[in-house]
């Protein structure tokens, strides 16, 4: 490997050295927050023709080119550009309004994030975009869905409660065949675990208030496109007027800063807790691809070099009373409704009241874990005082 070009360089060292001009930056290692909003024009002929490498505060500034830079390194060639809005939602309500009109027809994971759901049976809804919910599982037999006016595959690979893995190779095989475009929810790994572009992915979406941030403090969403796609998401962008907040990009670059090692501790961590937690009588299953015994762990292996912090396991029948008393003694982790930060969470969900192309049934309570940077030795006595407390209970 030729370290000297920047294309050759390992995703860690692009992390560290893309999108950065000290020169530009009068030596400093980072760039400076723009805050603005108003760009002047030194001449009228450059103001009438729109001349400059910047043009308003909502289009750009440096602080936003030094983080689409990074990102666009890190997605690999195949990526053409990379949009900024100011949440992973936006990402997702962004991206499907830029592709799909009135009477199109979407295909859509049946394990996908349930606000994607809402959003596809709500607002598409109303503007008269169909949408059909399949098996995570369904691979090339998905070409059975497909309908004349079927225009883009939706896949969140593995779904971040249930975690079922789809065969995104398989699928875009057949959606491009199709001329469908193939969108993909990348949030769970990021493109340093899984460069979805380069599988077949036309637009790969991520809620970087997760691991890119990484410290629960901002809200955050990107949407990195091949050269098919890009035209309509830089489009999309501009006519619904998103964007983010200065200092949101400029933590978000900081964040990127530090992924590679971030999120290998939570590679491990999440490992070891998964194993740990496979092996206790407590628990009925544990849902993680990276596990040897998952039914999605070929896939992974195939597809990705990595693993984030976040899973979800089964525990063995017991009452609702049991499930909170367990989480109501448990310390270190926290409740509440995100990841990827350095915090580690514990949620209790249920996918059966919104699944509708596959049915959910565990058998028993289920839990969604998220391992943050904490020592994996003290979330494992963490985790058995709750065990405790929850046979006590049942």
């Amino acid at each position: 490997m030729d370290s000297s070009h920047p294309a050759q360089q390992h995703a860690e060292t692009r992390l560290v050295t893309s999108g950065r001009d000290t020169k530009a930056q009068r030596g400093f290692v980072n760039p400076p927050v723009f805050h603005g909003s108003t760009v002047l024009y030194p001449t009228a002929e450059d103001l009438h023709a729109h001349r400059g490498e910047f043009t308003y505060g909502r289009h750009g500034s440096p602080t936003t080119r030094a983080f689409q830079d990074t990102l666009m390194a890190l997605e690999g060639p195949q990526c053409a550009g990379v949009g900024i809005v100011p949440s992973g939602l936006s990402a997702i309500s962004t991206t499907l309004l830029a592709v799909l009109k009135t009477g199109d027809h979407i295909l859509v994971c049946d394990n996908v994030y349930r606000p994607t759901r809402n959003f596809c049976n709500g607002m598409l809804a109303r503007l008269g975009i169909e949408t059909t919910y399949f098996d995570p599982l369904i691979g090339a037999g998905i070409e059975k869905l497909f309908k004349p006016n079927t225009r883009a595959v939706l896949v969140e690979a593995p779904g971040s409660q249930s975690f079922e893995m789809p065969d995104i190779r398989a699928i875009a095989e057949v959606a491009h065949a199709r001329d469908a475009l193939v969108i993909d929810d990348n949030t769970w790994a990021t493109p340093l675990y899984h460069r979805s572009l380069e599988q077949g992915v036309d637009i790969s979406m991520q809620a970087a208030t997760k691991y890119i941030g990484g410290h629960s403090d901002i809200m955050f969403g990107t949407i990195s496109a091949n050269a098919k796609a890009w035209p309509q998401i830089t489009e999309g962008i501009r006519l619904l007027g998103v964007c983010a907040g200065p200092d949101d990009v400029f933590l978000a670059l900081r964040g990127l800063r530090t992924l590679s090692v971030r999120l290998a501790q939570h590679h491990r961590s999440g490992l070891d807790m998964a194993r740990w937690l496979a092996g206790r009588h407590e628990v009925a299953r544990v849902l993680h691809p990276g596990l040897e015994t998952d039914p999605g762990h070929a896939i992974w292996k195939r597809d990705f070099t990595g693993a984030s912090g976040l899973f979800s396991i089964v525990l063995k029948p017991a009452p609702q009373k049991a499930v909170d008393t367990m989480l109501n003694t448990l310390k270190l982790f926290g409740m509440g409704f995100s990841w990827g930060g350095f915090e580690s969470l514990a949620i209790p969900f249920d996918c059966n009241d919104y699944r509708t192309a596959t049915k959910w049934a565990p058998g028993g309570p289920t839990l969604r874990l998220h391992i943050g940077l904490e020592s994996t030795d003290d979330l494992k006595a963490d985790l058995d005082r709750g065990f405790a407390a929850f046979k006590a209970a049942v």
